[in-house]
């Protein structure tokens, strides 16, 4: 009688497991792309920009797209496409910065808030209300005018308004995790509670984390960008794709490429984030498997 050999499952690590589905979203993997080399971009921009940010040309003022100035020229002479590359290096701080802010404070406030319930849940969630109460736009716009304009308040500003999602979503998650049977046998066993929320909880709630910041990096670049269109960001002559906007605005018809390469560099920049947000998605969340 022959042996019948049985097929043995694979067994891949949780970082194998995400990279087998991850790559299979191929939309997701070309926006990881598209942002690494905006990325490796802007921290270039002083090797790779023909100009600098501010350099006039006085000789070359309002002139269109040409090889000389691959995205023409503002209103005082300034390359366009050099301003872009080092207006990158503020929109990508001011993104990623304000997102790690408001995300830590968000994250922590959620981990408590879920874990310990009672009053102390009652008041941190009522706090999240009152800041859910706001338009985000609106409560940076206060934010700012309470601090003062700069790129500095505006990463604040924006920090602010991201914690209370940040805090929902780490709350809920831990909620549902606390209750799970590993967590209440290492409760069992005598772990504390802060062993307990950041080693068997706090991993749990990653994915979920993860996959909001991608997405949350994209609308604090066209929050800062919007501040900045209405004076309350990076003052002029800074680089920043709002400033450039707001000074171009004035030249539509005119000189239309002060707008309209800012605007695309922020268009496909939010793009690629929302679009790389919905493949981390895909790949981390078990509910897809």
């Amino acid at each position: 009688m022959s042996d019948v050999a049985l097929a043995t499952p694979t067994i891949r690590s949780p970082s194998a497991e995400f990279w087998r589905r991850f790559r299979r979203k191929h939309v997701a993997l070309l926006s990881g792309g598209v942002l690494l080399l905006l990325i490796v971009a802007a921290a270039a921009a002083p090797w790779i920009a023909p100009y600098g940010p501010t350099t006039p040309d006085y000789d070359s003022v309002l002139a269109g797209p040409s090889w000389q100035h691959l995205c023409g020229t503002d209103t005082f002479g300034r390359d366009i496409f050099s301003r872009i590359l080092w207006g990158g290096r503020i929109s990508l701080t001011v993104g990623f910065v304000s997102v790690a802010l408001g995300g830590l404070a968000g994250v922590v406030l959620g981990l408590v808030s879920g874990f310990f319930g009672g009053l102390v849940d009652g008041f941190i969630m009522r706090l999240m209300d009152v800041l859910l109460a706001f338009p985000g736009i609106l409560l940076a716009i206060g934010v700012v005018a309470l601090l003062g304009p700069g790129i500095d308040n505006v990463i604040y500003a924006i920090a602010v308004f991201s914690v209370p999602v940040f805090a929902r979503l780490v709350r809920g998650s831990t909620l549902a995790l606390k209750q799970t049977l590993y967590v209440q046998a290492a409760r069992s066993i005598g772990v504390r509670a802060p062993m307990l929320m950041l080693r068997h909880i706090l991993p749990g709630t990653l994915p979920s984390v993860i996959v909001y910041c991608s997405l949350r990096v994209g609308t604090s670049i066209l929050t800062a960008a919007a501040l900045s269109f209405i004076g309350l960001g990076a003052p002029p002559p800074s680089p920043e794709w709002g400033t450039m906007l707001a000074e171009g605005r004035s030249y539509l018809g005119v000189a239309d490429q002060i707008t309209l390469f800012p605007g695309i560099a922020i268009f496909v920049t939010v793009l690629a984030f929302n679009l790389l947000g919905d493949g981390l998605r895909d790949a981390l969340d078990q509910k897809l498997r």
